[in-house]
């Protein structure tokens, strides 16, 4: 199933603080990865998906791969936010396309991530429950 155009962004505010910052007073780069990993994390929660509660149940989803385009750097005290959309979804994976955006629009950072349900206690591929696949294709996100 393929919802790429058919996803409106979710959008999540960030600031960088001086713990994101290197010396030079720049993001460091896997901080990108957490801002990202946040924004996916939210977007679940705005659709009622829990992973506490996915984890009780042995679900959990693991980035399987990602490529990311390192733009221009972001700095202390930026106000900027995380655009997240679905690219696609399958039986048992997503891919989410996300860009970090300053005030202005301009696209800081961005990446697509592929994103693999797995059950925790086998450590396999697992298929996306239902009730999720219902809530991402009725959902504003």
């Amino acid at each position: 199933m393929n919802l790429q155009g058919l996803s409106k962004p979710f959008t999540w505010p960030i600031t960088i603080y001086y713990e994101d910052t290197d010396a030079g007073g720049v993001v460091y780069h896997s901080n990108y990865l957490k801002f990202f990993e946040r924004a996916r994390t939210e977007l679940l929660r705005s659709i009622g998906v829990h992973q506490q509660v996915l984890l009780e149940q042995s679900i959990g989803f693991v980035v399987r791969h990602m490529d990311i385009d390192f733009i221009q750097g972001a700095r202390l005290d930026d106000s900027l936010k995380v655009t997240t959309t679905i690219a696609e979804l399958k039986r048992a994976s997503l891919t989410f396309c996300q860009e970090i955006v300053n005030p202005d629009g301009k696209v800081l950072c961005k990446a697509m991530v592929k994103v693999a349900c797995i059950d925790n206690q086998k450590m396999k591929p697992k298929a996306i429950p239902t009730f999720i696949l219902s809530e991402l294709n009725n959902s504003d996100s």
